[in-house]
């Protein structure tokens, strides 16, 4: 119907916007033959930790093995529950999981985050910790989470994958706890050329708990002091992802425009339930992410999206946390189970154009009969 096709992501774009700076770095490292725990490493977990205001940052070898090694690192203890939102990718449960955690998925709110309410109904006397997902690039409600969390004196740890310079009352994601793990998969903001992730802490105690358990028990000092794991960020990954780091402000800004003119295109289609637009709340600095929407008759747009060359996607394979039967989970979610009937992921890259991103908001609108 359209020469236009609009992919919901493009991964050969991830290289091809800088290919010659990426080529250089490639060789760079290749020549000095700087593979494994190098100085670009150090270089990038040095800026991260800057760019976030946090003491320490560690680069892993994806965000699932951060959770995991942050849960152990902070003291998780067999059958421990760990409190989570079902929104959220099943990494964040299986990271509890296989830490020896009880993951307890609880439902989200109507900004598709983990709902504070909730939290304080699943608490028992085997909670431990709370794990929120900063989900699409937007952070959590975490002075009500801190508040929990004293009360009830339990640990929080932060699912940050997706939420790298997001912010929540001028503080950023990924600080808020007492460890944080982010995600440079290949389609994050801030993503590498295959999987890579890094842990955030400000605790010295943990951080070198974290050191010993991603590099197969080994101290500081290089003696092995523990039994540990092997998941550490490759010194490539950490160079390029360094390079991008330094160009990040304005990512970030590009994506906020994006996000702005679909705001401004759709705010009158009633079907459709749009994400926060940037600043409508002073205490959120958004990333998106993702630009997840709430639509009605979901999977006939994106039907009708798909027959106009829209990609777009269903978070998850449209299944919450809770819904996940083979793997045990029995809670009942209303709330959460109505919601994933409705949501949609809209294209949210620096692929797009503006011209791009009002063909999505117009077909959008003809489907609705505006």
């Amino acid at each position: 119907m359209t020469d236009r096709s609009i992919p919901f992501f493009s991964y050969p774009d991830v290289f091809g916007r800088f290919a010659e700076e990426y080529i250089e770095i490639i060789r760079d490292i290749g020549c000095r033959g700087a593979y494994i725990l190098q100085d670009d490493l150090t270089r990038f977990e040095r800026n991260l930790a800057a760019f976030l205001g946090a003491k320490h940052t560690l680069g892993v070898a994806n965000a699932t093995d951060g959770l995991h090694l942050a849960l152990r690192a902070a003291g998780l203890r067999p059958g421990d529950e760990v409190i989570l939102s079902s929104h959220t990718m099943v990494a964040t449960a299986a990271a509890a999981h296989f830490a020896g955690g009880v993951p307890i998925p609880v439902e989200c709110g109507s900004d598709h985050l983990i709902d504070p309410d909730a939290i304080a109904a699943a608490i028992s006397p085997r909670t431990r910790f709370i794990m929120p997902t900063q989900l699409n690039g937007r952070t959590c409600q975490m002075d009500r989470i801190q508040v929990l969390a004293d009360q009830h004196d339990l640990l929080v740890v932060e699912d940050a994958a997706q939420a790298l310079g997001s912010q929540f009352k001028r503080r950023a994601a990924g600080t808020f706890g007492i460890a944080a793990a982010i995600s440079f998969y290949p389609a994050k903001v801030l993503g590498c050329f295959g999987d890579g992730g890094a842990v955030v802490t400000s605790d010295d105690t943990i951080r070198e708990k974290l050191w010993q358990l991603h590099d197969h028990g080994r101290a500081s000092t290089g003696d092995i002091v523990s039994w540990g794991l092997n998941s550490r960020l490759d010194n490539l990954q950490a160079a390029i992802l360094d390079f991008q780091l330094a160009r990040y402000s304005e990512v970030m800004a590009r994506r906020r425009a994006i996000a702005a003119s679909y705001t401004e295109y759709l705010a009158d289609v009633n079907e459709v339930t749009l994400p926060p637009a940037p600043d409508s709340d002073p205490d959120h600095f958004d990333i998106y992410q993702n630009y997840e929407i709430e639509a009605e008759r979901r999977d006939g747009l994106k039907q009708y999206l798909k027959d106009r060359s829209v990609g777009t996607l269903i978070q998850w394979g449209g299944q919450a946390i809770h819904q996940l039967k083979a793997l045990g989970f029995t809670q009942s979610l209303p709330y959460t189970d109505r919601l994933f009937k409705r949501l949609l992921m809209l294209p949210m890259n620096l692929s797009l154009t503006d011209d791009d991103v009002c063909y999505i908001a117009e077909q959008i609108r003809r489907f609705y009969g505006r």
